[in-house]
């Protein structure tokens, strides 16, 4: 199993979001190396659903990929803003996966708690200025972030 963390805007869809809908496309990705994360992920994979670009980022909870190998439908929407000309359905250069509801963490592991426990070496998003939405998480700082919630319970079900 690998683990991911996956950035989202707390305004824009939310853990509640997802525990509501069980399952989601995480669409609108447009940055390569993201998009090349996505393409690797597995399913049973489980990722870390981080909240952004909010007075108090962090980790909200965990989800895991369901269904890989999607094609991102915004690519194809001429009225999106995330709708891309030189892609065909023949030929998409956006992939995406589908995640599924797992937990909600009690209380988020907030950003500056990663960076106490975490170096930038270790976990890419207490990196200063990293934006990217979508990275890989070692198994190693995945099992230190669990054990933070206390949710090594949660990987018995897997």
């Amino acid at each position: 199993m690998n683990y991911w963390l996956m950035k989202s805007e707390p305004d824009v869809y939310s853990i509640s979001d997802l525990q509501r809908e069980g399952e989601t496309i995480w669409d609108s990705v447009r940055n390569y190396q993201a998009r090349n994360y996505l393409r690797q992920m597995l399913v049973g994979d489980l990722a870390f659903f981080y909240y952004s670009n909010t007075t108090f980022p962090g980790v909200a909870g965990l989800m895991r990929v369901a269904k890989t190998g999607i094609a991102d439908p915004t690519q194809f929407e001429p009225d999106s803003k995330y709708f891309d000309p030189k892609s065909t359905s023949e030929s998409p250069r956006w992939q995406t996966v589908v995640v599924e509801f797992v937990e909600t963490f009690e209380q988020p592991i907030l950003l500056s708690t990663l960076k106490e426990k975490f170096s930038s070496e270790e976990l890419t998003v207490v990196r200063t200025g990293n934006r990217l939405s979508v990275m890989p998480v070692s198994a190693v700082v995945a099992q230190k972030i669990l054990a933070m919630c206390d949710f090594y319970k949660i990987l018995d079900r897997f």
